[in-house]
């Protein structure tokens, strides 16, 4: 068994223990391999262990990949993104989890209206309010939803967060009931296009806590890969 099976094993293993420890189905929890920086093979090492669902950040990084490899795959793309980059995602990706502003919804609508296709996402919310990260303004939740429900060939999905870094998960677990919280006040909503049905939060130091308070996705990268160069 090759080092990145091994790593996927125990963190399916972890997914399933932490499900049980709050009486989830460990089915409604997926596992996203954020395969970023990380070279073509280590993809298809992964994909070979049964691992189907890879996430990138940077676009010029995913078109390349995204050519080369030719997997049965499903791609997320959840790093920050221009609004002139969108072009290069369009019909690529199944979810963009990074939407936190309503001119970046508004060209993602226009690209994948070219093309006839709903484009699926989240909206990134900066709970930890940290100036190096991105993410739209808590409490200015209901009203960028608001905008961005009207748009044609989009869908909201759910909400996405990047807490501050903790050594101790449980200091990033008011993070993690933050975003539930949110989604359920967005859901309660009942606006059109919006269906709160993914919150994607908790990494490789952190996710048993961010599945605990009701993670759908959870982005890790390091503990199947190792660390990046």
């Amino acid at each position: 068994m090759s080092e990145i099976a091994a790593n996927l094993l125990q963190i399916r293993h972890q997914i399933d223990l932490a499900c049980q420890n709050c009486g989830r189905d460990p089915q409604t929890v997926r596992l996203l391999a954020v395969s970023k920086k990380k070279p073509s093979q280590t993809i298809i090492d992964a994909f070979n262990a049964g691992q189907t669902l890879f996430g990138e950040s940077y676009v010029q990084e995913f078109s390349q990949k995204a050519e080369e490899l030719e997997l049965a795959v499903e791609w997320h793309f959840i790093g920050g993104l221009q609004s002139n980059k969108v072009k290069y995602l369009r019909g690529k990706t199944a979810l963009i989890h990074s939407v936190d502003r309503f001119s970046l919804a508004r060209e993602i609508s226009a690209q994948w209206g070219k093309i006839g296709e709903t484009a699926d996402i989240l909206l990134q919310f900066n709970l930890g309010g940290e100036a190096s990260k991105s993410g739209a303004d808590e409490a200015e939740a209901l009203e960028l939803a608001k905008q961005i429900s009207a748009l044609p060939n989009l869908q909201i999905r759910g909400l996405m967060t990047l807490p501050p870094y903790c050594d101790d998960p449980e200091e990033v677990r008011q993070y993690f009931r933050r975003l539930r919280l949110l989604g359920e006040k967005l859901s309660a909503a009942n606006l059109p296009n919006v269906i709160i049905e993914e919150l994607s939060m908790g990494m490789s130091h952190d996710f048993t806590v961010a599945i605990e308070e009701g993670a759908t996705l959870v982005r890790v990268g390091t503990a199947i890969f190792g660390a990046r160069d």
